[in-house]
């Protein structure tokens, strides 16, 4: 035990990090493979049940999207291809057709404190009175607008209430009509002029009064997916079985799926000519991936779709009215308590500057 000298530890390098990730999720296979779920123990595990088989899927799906993560740094095509075929080789495969998710019915109670977070921070209470944070996360006017030119009703109702949001008689469903003149978004950075009345909501796909007890989703199928494909289209002789568009296509149909819309609208995109949905018709294939990514994201991990806007720049966002001069943040603070009590290894980092200090996976 390294007690007091554990309290000061020394930074690693950005890339070792990456790499120590892989090897510590390798080394978890093996002890999963080696010690299975037995008795009790299967009951206890809120993720998977005891499914070792599902673990293992998991950990080769967050070795993708580490992976990929690093697929713009030049020099490490090879070491990706490697990683990506030994996946493929260790077989278990990926996690498909289903997601990620901590907890569910029997696991969040109608009691507080015992909800599932999302729907207690931003939804409900556990006697079903509306929590008054649920006025404040607003989804975007680029992304409402987005969805509606290019015909993604289906999802865009999933994504958001109407205008005016949940009626509280009918849960699930808006209160005014589900008609595309009711889905109004919220500019970035407004500060006043949008309200409730009058711009969209977080939708029936992450809140439903009532549903207090849904698993918690920390990654989902179509974003594994969309990892895949960005694998295949841009290292075309890995040994993944199928092919970027099939793992595109499937990604759009994942999408559907969790966000509770019926999966047939994915399959409507096929040939229809617009660009970044239809895989034939999309000039830019890993732009294509990128956007659809994106898009799949929405309600289920800000945090992730942010890292992949960074690596990617995509989609191309307006500005925020708030910040004029087109600075936008490429990375997090260290904590003010790692200031406080490592300040010597953070100032060994040079200087930090949350606006053009990016981390190495951040090439462009």
């Amino acid at each position: 035990m390294k007690a007091a000298a554990a309290l000061a530890p020394k930074f690693d390098d950005q890339k070792t990090v990456y790499e120590s990730l892989i090897t510590l999720l390798d080394e978890a296979i093996v002890d999963l493979k080696a010690n299975p779920f037995t008795g009790s123990f299967g009951t206890s595990d809120i993720v998977f049940g005891g499914n070792v088989t599902k673990w293992i899927q998991f950990a080769n799906s967050l070795k993708m999207r580490i992976l990929i993560r690093q697929s713009k740094v030049a020099g490490r095509e090879a070491y990706i291809k490697t990683e990506v075929n030994k996946i493929v080789t260790e077989g278990s495969g990926f996690i498909t057709g289903t997601d990620v998710g901590i907890g569910g019915p029997s696991f969040f109670q109608p009691a507080a404190g015992q909800l599932n977070p999302v729907y207690d921070r931003w939804g409900y209470n556990e006697t079903g009175a509306k929590r008054a944070l649920n006025n404040y996360p607003r989804p975007t006017q680029f992304l409402v607008n987005s969805l509606k030119a290019a015909g993604d009703t289906l999802r865009l109702k999933r994504i958001a209430y109407a205008n005016g949001g949940e009626n509280s008689n009918t849960p699930g469903v808006s209160t005014k009509a589900e008609i595309m003149a009711n889905y109004s978004g919220t500019p970035f950075g407004a500060s006043s002029g949008y309200l409730p009345t009058n711009t969209v909501s977080l939708g029936p796909s992450l809140i439903v009064k009532g549903e207090y007890n849904r698993a918690y989703i920390i990654m989902t199928a179509s974003e594994i997916q969309f990892l895949l494909a960005e694998a295949k289209q841009r290292y075309s002789d890995v040994t993944l079985p199928s092919s970027a568009q099939a793992y595109f296509e499937e990604g759009i149909v994942q999408s559907f799926r969790v966000l509770g819309a019926n999966v047939a609208g994915a399959a409507a995109f096929k040939g229809s000519k617009i660009q970044n949905y239809d895989w034939d018709a999309s000039t830019d294939k890993l732009a294509a991936i990128a956007i659809q990514k994106w898009i799949a994201l929405t309600n289920f991990s800000g945090l992730e779709a942010w890292a992949e806007y960074r690596r990617t720049n995509l989609p191309v966002t307006p500005q925020s009215i708030q910040v004029p001069d087109n600075k936008r943040p490429v990375r997090l603070f260290y904590p003010n308590t790692e200031g406080g009590s490592n300040s010597a290894n953070v100032t060994a980092q040079g200087t930090i500057d949350v606006f053009t200090t990016k981390l190495f996976w951040d090439v462009d």
